[in-house]
This record gives structure tokens, C-alpha cells and sequence, in this order.
């Protein structure tokens, strides 16, 4: 008595597809799955990924740092020639 039966369900579903279109609902559902996946990988590799993060980061860094050593010594050496 108070369920929703299967034919009120297509009723309605006939009536969104008639208001939004096939392509919107399909963009619609690929983002929301995206956006799912996203937040499922998110929360289960969130520690691991921060971990292998700071260490990318820390790795950038010291080659910037080396880097800009590198720079700083070519300087100096140029202006002791001149």
C-alpha cells in the first residue's frame, strides 16, 4: 500500500529523462561516479598517499636546492673572472 510499485518508478523516470535528456543524465552519472571513486580512494590510501607526497616533495626540494647551488656557484665563479 505505502511502496512505490515498478510502475510509478518508470513513470518517474520517464518524466526526468523527458525534463533533463539522455545526455545530461549520462554527464551527470559519470561525475557522480567520479566523484565517488575519488572520495573511496581518497579515504583508503589518504595515509599512504601523503607518506609517498612528502617524499616527492622533499625529493623536488633538494634538487631545487641543488639546483640553485649550482646557479649561486656558476655566479661567483663568473664574477671572479671578470
Amino acid at each position: 500500500m505505502g511502496g512505490i510499485s515498478i510502475w510509478q518508478l518508470l513513470i518517474i523516470a520517464v518524466i526526468v529523462v523527458l525534463l533533463f535528456g539522455t545526455k545530461k543524465l549520462r554527464n551527470l552519472g559519470t561525475d557522480l561516479g567520479s566523484a565517488i571513486k575519488g572520495f573511496k580512494g581518497a579515504v583508503s590510501d589518504e595515509p599512504a598517499k601523503k607518506d609517498e607526497a612528502t617524499e616527492e616533495n622533499s625529493a623536488h626540494n633538494d634538487s631545487l636546492g641543488d639546483k640553485t647551488a649550482e646557479k649561486s656557484n656558476t655566479a661567483e665563479k663568473e664574477k671572479d673572472k671578470v
